[in-house]
């Protein structure tokens, strides 16, 4: 099959064109996969999602593109229905996801020249879906370092500077220096944005700087012994912008104060919850130390059931304190019916082993947990909880 011609290299704002079908097969999901003579439909590749739109068939109908794909150079579009072998059809891209990913890729073209430039690492990995860029960078950079290759980005956007996308001779790659992710052979195409970067790749990309709008670095993290930063250029960056303000005026209007005392007022409610939560444990402790002490000391077989919520160390102690006084079973679940419980069960004074009481929560009510002879924990799907205590005392025996 002859390889399909690329329109999105010929002109990367050409948004609708026609072309014949050459081939149109089922893919047994509902979906047929179609290979057109031409399209300007970029497939998914280099990091890149690919285009979606519509095609028309020749009686006016339409059918979805869904995903677009290429191997040895055949590009095969994804639809919702099947075309006619032969047929002159009219395909439109969504261009406004196309103009998108235009803005995000070239932002990141001249991000990664620009740390290359300076700090000297390579761009080692790029992602750029409908919802995330990413780029990994082969050495650590500072928090400083980021912000100002991010002023000096949008610097060259507002420089509205060139971005040349060509195919250029051996000669002419041979005397070039341009950033690579991988060997390449056959036809390189080269993206220059002038004064920034030179770079192999195979993505449509707008025709000056200017047109990305704006780049903001969302977050950074640590990635094999490099980086990871995540940005959004155009109108993903202004759509991010006006969240983040929306968030921050709405924690105004709930914190009552300016936008400059966010932290401090977030800081200390944070310190207040924090002790709040400790006099409640303390609180908590005392009046579960009273109910323990109230309990008939001839019991064995002792389970209490405790509001949901109750901290880990507090169940521990409930338990151990049981077990110091009663034999059997000492245990705690604490939770709801509605909600389920989390449970912790400990052996008594006569050391009966505790894994008998998980196996009957394991296999009459699905329980996840697990432990040793001496004390299991785990918790509970919705139950009613005086059921579950009392099978345990059947299938114990007490």
């Amino acid at each position: 099959m002859v390889k399909t011609r690329e329109l999105y290299y010929e002109d990367q704002y050409m948004s609708c064109f026609d072309s014949e079908v050459i081939s149109c097969e089922e893919g047994g999901d509902g979906s047929f996969y179609v290979v057109l003579e031409r399209t300007a439909f970029f497939p998914e590749q280099g990091g890149q999602s690919s285009d979606t739109g519509i095609i028309e068939r020749r009686d006016k109908s339409k059918v979805r593109v869904l995903h677009t794909s290429i191997q040895d150079g055949i590009i095969t579009h994804r639809t919702d229905g099947a075309l006619t072998p032969g047929e002159t059809v009219h395909g439109e891209i969504d261009f406004e996801h196309r103009f998108s990913n235009m803005q995000q890729h070239t932002g990141e073209h001249i991000f990664s020249g620009i740390v290359r430039s300076r700090l000297g690492y390579e761009n080692v990995g790029f992602h750029l879906s409908d919802s995330e860029v990413t780029m990994d960078y082969s050495g650590p950079i500072s928090e400083s370092e980021i912000k100002e290759i991010e002023l000096i980005v949008n610097r060259a956007i507002w420089e509205n500077v060139p971005v040349r996308c060509w195919f250029p001779s051996d000669e002419e790659l041979a005397n070039m220096d341009y950033r690579s992710k991988k060997e390449l052979s056959g036809d390189i195409r080269i993206v220059t944005i002038e004064g920034y970067d030179v770079c192999a790749c195979c993505a449509p990309h707008v025709r000056r700087s200017g047109e990305i709008g704006l780049l903001k670095v969302i977050k950074t993290s640590s990635n094999k012994g490099g980086v990871r930063v995540s940005i959004l250029c155009g109108k993903r960056a202004l759509e991010y912008l006006d969240s983040q303000q929306k968030l921050i005026s709405n924690l105004i209007g709930l914190l009552t104060t300016g936008q400059d005392k966010i932290y401090e007022s977030v800081k200390r409610l944070i310190g207040e919850n924090a002790a709040l939560r400790g006099d409640l444990s303390s609180l908590r402790r005392e009046l579960i130390d009273y109910e323990l002490e109230n309990i008939d000391e001839t019991l064995s077989d002792v389970f209490l059931v405790k509001e949901d919520g109750l901290d880990g160390n507090i169940m521990k102690s409930i338990v151990n304190k049981l077990s110091e006084k009663h034999g059997g079973y000492c245990g705690v679940f604490s939770g709801s019916d509605d909600k389920g419980y989390r449970y912790m069960v400990v052996s008594g004074g006569d050391n009966r082993d505790a894994g008998n009481i998980q196996q009957i929560l394991s296999d009459e009510y699905s329980a996840r947990g697990g432990g040793k002879p001496n004390m299991i924990q785990g918790s509970l799907p919705s139950v009613n909880i005086a059921d579950v205590i009392e099978k345990i005392r059947v299938k114990t025996g007490q």
